[in-house]
């Protein structure tokens, strides 16, 4: 379900978005070409490159780096596809986002839900993975946020379709549970998650998808043969990038900061990989816009403030592993 102005997320009423002062339409060229570096890629790491391995050995193993480097590439053109800006076609759009995520085993239907979410309840009490609840014991609490920076995210992600082959009760009680609390907000949070993990219809949606990644996974596991780590560890180092990427933009961001997220300086050449996702303060004040309409806002009051405006976005991901951030 799209993030526009006035309609509802299962039930609950979105944010009003912010309009730009003018439209900006989807860019297919941009995104045809994304789209081709990344299906090429999920062929070379699923089908083409275990043969490689087979004939020439080690020597191939460098084929490993632009798989990885293509990881936020392959998450943005899913991103697009959230907010229906990778093709005008609804049921097209959804369809191809769907089929990029079970490539990356990921549920699309969580993340889709998840990731509307994030954009109404930024930096609320369920949205904070990098600060301490106050109540988890200290250590165990960093130990799970840096799991959680060095693939947790992603491995949660992936095992997440499983919670659909119990009973629908079962794991609305469990949803209900976890994000137990008075606060008001966090009461709405697990209304909407618990409406989520009830829907029958994203249940089935969600087994099909995760079926259809793990048959297609296997599949290539079988191709590798005795190669089989060489996947293994491009699949953990993608979760890696992934994970890193998840919170960073929001990482000891304070509540009163515009959007409650940051933008950050990146190479030129670094860009299109990233779909300008270094500019995360703008796609929340605008997120429905293309990704390739961003740079053009950086006049428009769009700039990082003076706090960030040197920082560098792998700067700034590395930054997180000082520990907890804060919430003021």
């Amino acid at each position: 379900m799209y993030l526009r102005a006035g309609v509802e997320i299962d039930g609950a009423q979105a944010a009003p978005e912010r309009r730009t002062p003018r439209r900006a339409p989807i860019d297919y060229r941009a995104n045809a070409v994304l789209l081709g570096l990344v299906t090429m890629a999920v062929l070379v790491q699923l089908i083409a490159w275990p043969f490689l391995l087979r004939q020439w050995g080690a020597s191939v193993l460098w084929i490993a780096l632009p798989l990885v480097v293509l990881t936020p590439t392959h998450w943005g053109l899913i991103h697009e596809s959230i907010h229906g800006q990778l093709l005008p076609q609804r049921r097209l759009n959804e369809w191809l986002g769907r089929i990029l995520a079970i490539a990356f085993v990921l549920p699309y239907d969580a993340v889709r839900f998840g990731h509307l979410m994030h954009h109404r309840f930024t930096r609320e009490p369920h949205d904070r993975p990098d600060v301490h609840d106050g109540v988890t014991h200290p250590l165990l609490a960093r130990i799970g946020y840096y799991t959680h920076l060095l693939g947790g995210m992603y491995m949660t992600e992936l095992v997440l379709p499983l919670l659909t082959f119990l009973p629908a009760r079962w794991v609305c009680r469990l949803v209900a549970r976890a994000l137990r609390s008075d606060e008001p907000v966090a009461q709405d949070v697990q209304r909407l998650f618990v409406g989520f993990a009830g829907n029958q219809d994203r249940r089935v949606r969600m087994r099909r998808d995760w079926l259809l990644s793990m048959a297609l996974h296997a599949g290539a596991f079988y191709l590798y043969g005795a190669w089989w780590p060489a996947l293994a560890i491009t699949m953990f180092l993608r979760g890696v990038w992934l994970s890193v990427a998840d919170n960073l933009p929001h990482y000891d961001v304070t509540l009163d900061e515009p959007e409650r997220a940051r933008n950050f300086r990146v190479p030129g050449i670094w860009r299109p990989v990233l779909m300008n996702h270094h500019l995360h303060r703008l796609h929340h004040r605008y997120p429905t816009l293309p990704w390739t309409a961003l740079p053009a806002l950086m006049g428009e009051g769009g700039a990082p403030s003076a706090a960030n405006a040197d920082v560098g976005y792998f700067r700034a991901a590395f930054r997180q592993f000082r520990g907890f951030g804060k919430v003021r």
